[in-house]
């Protein structure tokens, strides 16, 4: 398929996963099969402006590639935004959004051949869970692979259920949520903000493939953290959101 090529992504179901965060399900009648590297995104041309660099929004893939036309994105409402108002008011099951792609080079490295920590914020989140459903269904030899992930409230937290489970099937993966403003009694998990679980993990600086993906405030705190704690600048790979 041709990167630049536009193509038409039919809204097959909607699912609201919290507040403000909504799950989309694709297919692509064009196509038998939605070949890509998980981690790669997907741009959308938007019915929002005339010009078209206003019109253009760009997600991250939350599915892995399974042989079929379909995908999976998972989008935050971004207050004031003009690309997710129409999404969240104007899309329903049939409807259709042209799209190109997928395209990135956000994906898992030829050969794991030292520790991955994966940190991201909020929908952060999708292009790891396209990598780790992936290599569910294509193992591979491999390192641990570490998935902090940060949110306010356990009530954001995105696939929890599922990333615990998938602890299971990767015995080398470990998941791990930190909430910033969670005060309930009934929540036993890491509080606080990403940056402490990573340099907790990485204090004796052994080697790992860093991959942050977030906000930017997050991943360029992360990146300078990281920095600082020793590691190399070709072993952190960045995916910015908004």
């Amino acid at each position: 398929m041709a990167l630049d090529k536009w193509n038409r992504a039919v809204v097959l179901h909607i699912i609201d996963e919290t507040e403000n965060t909504k799950r989309f399900f694709f297919s692509v009648p064009e196509l038998e099969i939605l070949q890509f590297r998980p981690g790669q995104f997907v741009t959308f041309d938007l019915p929002i402006h005339e010009k078209k660099n206003k019109r253009w929004r760009s997600y991250s893939i939350a599915s892995a590639p399974d042989g079929t036309n379909k995908f999976e994105l998972v989008i935050v409402h971004a207050p004031g935004g003009t690309g997710t108002a129409y999404l969240w008011n104007e899309i329903k099951p049939g409807s259709e959004i042209l799209f190109k792609g997928p395209i990135g080079v956000f994906t898992f490295p030829d050969e794991i051949d030292r520790d991955l920590c994966f940190i991201c914020t909020g929908t952060g989140i999708a292009p790891f869970r396209s990598m780790l459903l992936d290599l569910v269904s294509h193992p591979r030899p491999g390192k641990h692979i570490y998935l902090i992930f940060g949110t306010r409230y356990l009530k954001d937290v995105l696939y929890g259920a599922e990333m615990q489970s998938l602890q299971s099937k990767l015995p080398d993966f470990h998941f791990i949520s930190t909430l910033s403003r969670e005060d309930s009694p009934l929540y036993t998990g890491r509080k606080g903000y990403v940056h402490q679980v990573y340099e907790e993990l990485f204090a004796d600086r052994h080697e790992a493939h860093f991959y942050l993906c977030g906000w930017r405030n997050m991943v360029d705190e992360a990146k300078e953290r990281i920095l600082s704690m020793g590691y190399e600048r070709k072993y952190i790979h960045e995916e910015l959101y908004g």
